[in-house]
Formats: C-alpha cells, sequence, structure tokens
C-alpha cells in the first residue's frame, strides 16, 4: 500500500530562477496533487497610482518585471491613450510592434536557454544565451537599456529608431536566424531531450479553454487564440498566423515557442520594409488628463496580459490593475502536474515559461 507525502517545491530550486512555491502531494514517486502558493515578492506597484502621476506610472509599470518590461510599459500607455482618445502615429505603431517582437525573441531565448540547462545541457543553454546577448545588444542600441527600456510613454516612444539603425538591425537579424538554425536542432532532433518531453504534461485543448490558458502554454494545445490577431499596434498590417501544435504536451510548447522566434524575426523585417516615415509621438499637452475608464489587452511573450486602468480627470488615476499570462496559466499547471513523475515537475513548471515577479507585481 502507497503512503501519501508532502514536499515543498520552491521558492528555492536549482532547476528554476523564479521563487514560485508548490506544495506536492505523492504517492510514491508520482504526484497526486499540486497545492500552488504565491506571494512572496508582492511589490505593491498597482498601489503607486497614489504617488506617481499617470505618465510617471508607465515606469512603475515596466518594472512589473524585467524581462517583459516594454509590453508591461506598452499595456499601461494603450489603456491610457484610449482613454485619452490618443491617436499614435504610424511609425510609433510600427516601431512598438517591432520592439514587441524583439522582446518575445529576448524572453524565448532565455526560456530556451533555461530549458538546455534544466536537462544539463550546459553548451546548448550557452548558444542560446549568447544568441539572447545579441538581442538585448539591439535593444542597447535602440533604447539605452538592456532590461528596462522606457522608450514607452502616453501618445507614442520617447525616441526614433532611425532609418539606418533598422537597415543595421535587419542584418543582425540574419546573423540571429543563423544561430537559431543551430540551436533548435538539438530540441526538434534529440532522443534524449524526446524522453523528457514527448507525452509529458499533456493538457487537452478542452481543458486548456476551460482553464483559461494563455499564450503558447494554450496554442500548443492546439488552439489558435494570439491577441496580436486583434490589430494592435501595427500587427493589423502584417501578416502572420498564430503558431500552433496539436501535440498537447511538453515538446509541443517547445515546438511552438521556436516558432515564434522565427515568427518574431518574419515580423521584425517586415515592419522594418514597411516603416513608414513621420513623429514617433504626439505632445501631451499639461492640462490634458484622463477621464474614464479601458482594459487594454496585448499578447505578451508569455501570453494574453490585461491592463486595467480608471481615471479621474486629475493627474493621478484611481486603479491600475495588471492580469499577467503567468497567473491565467497557474490553474492548467496544476492540472497537469496531476498524476506525473516527481522527476517531471522541474520541467513541466518550466513548460508555462513562470514570472512570479509578473504574477505578484
Amino acid at each position: 500500500m502507497s503512503t501519501r507525502s508532502v514536499i515543498p517545491f520552491g521558492p528555492q530550486h536549482p532547476v528554476l530562477p523564479e521563487p514560485i512555491h508548490l506544495d506536492l502531494v505523492l504517492e510514491d514517486e508520482k504526484v497526486v496533487q499540486a497545492i500552488p502558493s504565491i506571494g512572496f515578492i508582492h511589490r505593491g506597484l498597482e498601489k503607486l497610482v497614489d504617488k506617481k502621476d499617470f505618465h510617471e506610472m508607465v515606469y512603475v509599470a515596466e518594472r512589473i518585471c524585467g524581462i517583459c518590461s516594454l509590453g508591461h510599459g506598452l499595456g499601461y500607455c494603450d489603456a491610457v491613450e484610449h482613454i485619452m482618445d490618443l491617436e499614435v502615429p504610424d511609425r510609433a505603431k510600427y516601431l512598438r510592434t517591432m520592439l514587441s517582437e524583439l522582446s518575445r525573441m529576448h524572453s524565448h531565448m532565455l526560456w530556451l536557454g533555461l530549458l538546455a540547462d534544466a536537462f544539463g545541457f550546459e553548451s546548448l543553454y550557452m548558444e542560446c544565451w549568447r544568441i539572447r546577448e545579441e538581442i538585448l545588444d539591439m535593444f542597447e542600441i535602440a533604447t539605452g537599456g538592456r532590461v528596462i527600456f522606457s522608450i514607452m510613454k502616453i501618445g507614442g516612444l520617447r525616441r526614433d529608431i532611425p532609418d539606418d539603425m533598422l537597415k543595421d538591425f535587419r542584418q543582425r537579424l540574419d546573423s540571429i536566424k543563423e544561430g537559431l538554425d543551430i540551436v533548435s536542432k538539438p530540441f526538434f532532433d534529440d532522443v534524449a531531450v524526446k524522453n523528457r518531453l514527448v507525452g509529458v504534461g499533456i493538457l487537452t485543448p478542452e481543458k486548456a479553454d476551460l482553464l483559461g490558458t494563455a499564450g503558447p502554454f494554450l496554442r500548443a494545445s492546439g488552439i489558435a487564440r494570439d491577441i496580436r490577431s486583434t490589430g494592435y499596434c501595427a500587427y493589423g498590417d502584417i501578416e502572420f498566423e498564430p503558431i500552433i501544435s496539436t501535440g498537447c504536451d511538453s515538446y509541443a510548447r517547445t515546438e511552438v515557442r521556436i516558432k515564434e522566434l522565427y515568427q518574431a524575426i518574419d515580423i521584425m523585417r517586415q515592419c522594418i520594409d514597411k516603416m513608414p516615415a513621420g513623429p514617433v509621438d504626439i505632445p501631451v499637452k499639461p492640462n490634458q488628463l484622463p477621464n474614464g475608464e479601458y482594459m487594454a489587452r496585448i499578447e505578451q511573450p508569455r501570453g494574453e496580459a490585461l491592463y486595467y486602468v480608471k481615471a479621474n480627470g486629475s493627474k493621478f488615476i484611481d486603479r491600475m490593475r495588471v492580469r499577467t499570462p503567468t497567473f491565467a496559466n497557474i490553474p492548467a499547471l496544476v492540472d497537469v502536474l496531476a498524476g506525473c513523475d516527481l522527476a517531471d515537475v522541474p520541467i513541466l513548471v518550466l513548460t508555462i515559461d513562470p514570472c512570479i515577479s509578473c504574477t505578484e507585481r
């Protein structure tokens, strides 16, 4: 007769740099139930609306997460711009789209490196992060930052990206694609990788939809839901289709993210080729103050994120509320953990690409 025991997973774990905590109920080596606990790094960022005006809150939003900082700034700005009925210039829309895809590449390459590290493939891990450094170099050239970029503002962007820099970026993308061609082969073809991923953590399309799953975690279960398809920023002028896989397992989640890297390169090239001329922002006068409420939706690297802003006509908004994709994906994670082997828990947690900093704010 098997005996049940409860062991803690996290908030510190050698495979996972995120401070997630799970109480795992085990029968021998099988996980019967996973009970998540969050709140270890809650920082109260949403409360800062009392102290920072609606322009300064852009910087607060960016600090929700270092990996997704650009998207958080974009989501907040988009919500306030809709409240104020501001039409962002076309060039700013294209640059925002291009930078969003560069952020997606940054996030996915970081995740691929961590996955390789979880397998013990240290050279593959370092090669993935070497390519990520090339992406961060592009961010540094364009914005001056490598983690927090501070280029988003209400009404557009704080600085333009000149055409000669965009031409250089297009050449850098070719180099990044060559590196991606090399590192993607082990993830797709290596027998040891397949043994750890194929058939592990099955999430059916019905369960994925029912549990409100988001991002690559959702699309790897065959559901083509991608908020970029709504056409925000310049996505309405870009040709692309949501990347999906019908494998419904950890291998499918890896496949979706790698293919999204190639897709991001293609979208960035389209943005550069179609880049319109003109200004990158519209001036916001001191007496222009937001009054109303709006919920913006954008597709972060980890999935759909919601940004709710309620303003009262003063320089301090009433409420900023953010629902991040990791928060949406925790119920599905708990579902796929039930019935798995204890040895597969770190890999399964990693396949949702968790960001606890985003989740807790």
